[in-house]
């Protein structure tokens, strides 16, 4: 224990290192970590007046990277390949952003100047060295599309956050912000989210927040909002409170957000379902940040003590978190430009009363890369269509209308999926008849996008939350059994066959019994390969999807490794 203890605070004071070799302070910018080729982060020492062949390889090397980030690719300009940081004088770096920004014109990119640093002060040779965020939004989308799941403890200010970023208005200390996300009457009245809402924080090409309220000719539609970004968040507000669970589970698996966002309350501190938050995000491998909140409430010994309780549970052994305090621009900067590497969780302190700190956190989701490189982009886009169900609507004079996410492949207008499965197993053909995406009609879908999609001639009665939209390719069965691999994370005694609980997989959820283990009892913090039988109908399922198992402080995660057809368990 002793070891492995000591091995993560090295990971950790390197990985803190590295951080801060972009930080505000010039006395711990040194250098930068040596040039990866792959990746979308590419260093030159600069760009002055090159040939016309030089030319062509400098934009070819920019097409690749952009590839790279999927549509987003990072220049430090005065670097050599090593992470060094020599600068360039004034002259030098003029010339090298705007080589930069004619090759970004050629591809028909935007160039935005991150920030600046001075390397050498001296006052007669000064040198700088400069980070250039370079952003094309691919040719076969609109815009740049992340999804981000907000997390948190009941009455954290998730709600409120949400409703400044997206409105461009403080909030009135009252809660006056939240009132546009609540879905219900019993929402407004309590002032806490039962329910899933979605809301768009939109980046136009400089890096300016479009928001909802954000104009001088009156509210922006989401349609607007759409036209005018070239990067879009959307912004998934989950329940706080522990009678929700269910419905912040279900957000989390169905919707597969490429990152989240803690937001903890500084006057509280780790409170309430926090920790559960954290661990199911954690289980189901979401990348995550944090941000404090009420700031202007707190005094300092108590936003001291939040973040003491915060960054004691970002380094324990069930998380392995590197923390990260976000203070300045830069740190900003620095944090999404490292966020994806997997154990560096940032921390921002923000009020949204006041405004303190809202820049650097919209700052971050500027420049954040997103989750999945082009590469797993194109792989997801060649295999067959996999289209989740989430919601069913009926909408006037449309008909039936069904929500969700796809997983994979293409969906287009028109095309005929298979639906199912049905409570005996059975998939039925259906036809697409329109899309919308962002509120906004379009005619296709592709791979990590949510979308609604109207089906012709459907009775309503047969959908339900936890279908599929499938190729005919696939030739999908239905499961009512299948094998899993489980890790219990906590059980007050043992489990054993018999025992019931509810499980999540993907849009899935649903009560399982376990009808086989490979050991007689399960204790916490132990392996063991089960069965698992669906307790109301069979469902839609594929081999190494994610689970995450619950019934009361019970809590277990794993990976299914065999299915059982359906035919095969009605036979039996």
């Amino acid at each position: 224990m002793e070891v492995d203890k000591q091995k993560l605070d090295l990971e950790s004071k390197s990985a803190v290192e590295t951080l801060t070799a972009g930080s505000a302070d010039d006395s711990r910018m040194d250098n930068l970590p040596p040039e990866v080729e792959e990746g979308n982060i590419e260093y030159k020492l600069k760009l002055i007046n090159p040939s016309a062949c030089r030319f062509e390889h400098l934009v070819t090397q920019m097409k690749w990277r952009l590839r790279e980030g999927h549509g987003e690719a990072i220049y430090e300009i005065g670097v050599e390949d090593s992470g060094l940081l020599a600068g360039l004088n004034d002259v030098d770096l003029q010339a090298s952003l705007h080589t930069l920004r004619r090759m970004a014109q050629k591809l028909g990119a935007t160039i935005t100047i991150l920030r600046q640093r001075v390397v050498s002060d001296c006052q007669v040779d000064k040198k700088t060295a400069c980070e250039v965020l370079v952003r094309k939004v691919p040719d076969d989308q609109p815009f740049i599309d992340l999804k981000l799941a907000v997390l948190g403890n009941v009455d954290g200010g998730k709600s409120t956050l949400l409703g400044v970023l997206t409105q461009g208005e403080l909030d009135n200390g009252r809660g006056r912000a939240r009132l546009n996300l609540f879905r219900h009457l019993h929402e407004i009245q309590s002032g806490r989210t039962s329910s899933i809402s979605h809301e768009m924080l939109g980046f136009n090409s400089e890096g300016e927040v479009i928001t909802s309220g954000d104009t001088q000719k009156g509210c922006l539609t989401a349609e607007e909002i759409c036209s005018n970004a070239s990067k879009l968040i959307t912004l998934i507000d989950l329940a706080g409170h522990q009678k929700y669970i269910k419905t912040t589970i279900c957000g989390l698996t169905g919707y597969s957000p490429d990152f989240a966002m803690l937001v903890i309350s500084a006057n509280t501190g780790i409170a309430g379902t926090t920790k559960e938050h954290l661990g199911v995000a954690m289980a189901l491998h979401v990348p995550i940040f944090v941000v404090v909140t009420k700031i202007d409430m707190c005094s300092n010994s108590m936003l001291l003590r939040c973040m003491t309780q915060l960054h004691q549970l970002l380094t324990g052994l069930g998380c392995k978190k590197v923390p990260y305090d976000v203070q300045c621009i830069d740190d900003a900067v620095t944090a999404a430009v490292n966020f994806n590497q997997g154990s560096i969780c940032p921390i921002f302190q923000v009020s949204s009363v006041t405004g303190e700190n809202l820049d650097m956190l919209k700052k971050f989701l500027h420049v954040v890369p997103p989750l999945h490189t082009t590469h797993e982009q194109e792989k997801l886009i060649q295999e067959h269509a996999e289209f989740q169900i989430d919601e069913v609507f009926n909408v006037p004079h449309v008909g039936t209308v069904v929500g969700g996410s796809l997983l994979r492949g293409i969906v287009r207008e028109h095309d005929e999926l298979l639906l199912g499965p049905s409570e005996n197993g059975n998939f039925k053909m259906v036809e697409i008849t329109s899309i919308h995406r962002n509120r906004s009609p379009c005619r296709i879908v592709r791979p990590g996008q949510a979308a609604s999609l109207s089906l012709k001639e459907i009775d309503r009665s047969v959908l339900r939350k936890g279908l599929v939209l499938l190729k005919v390719d696939l030739e999908p069965f239905a499961c009512m059994e299948f094998e899993a691999e489980i890790l219990l994370l906590y059980h007050t005694t043992t489990i054993s066959c018999g025992f019931q609980a509810t499980i999540h997989i993907s849009n899935v959820c649903q009560t399982a019994t376990i009808v086989h283990m490979d050991k007689e009892t399960l204790k916490t913090n132990e392996k063991a390969t089960v069965i698992f039988h669906f307790f109301k109908h069979p469902e839609y399922l594929r081999v190494g999807s994610r689970l995450f198992l619950r019934e009361g402080r019970t809590k277990a995660m794993g990976q299914i490794t065999k299915l059982t057809p359906f035919i095969d368990v009605a036979e039996r």
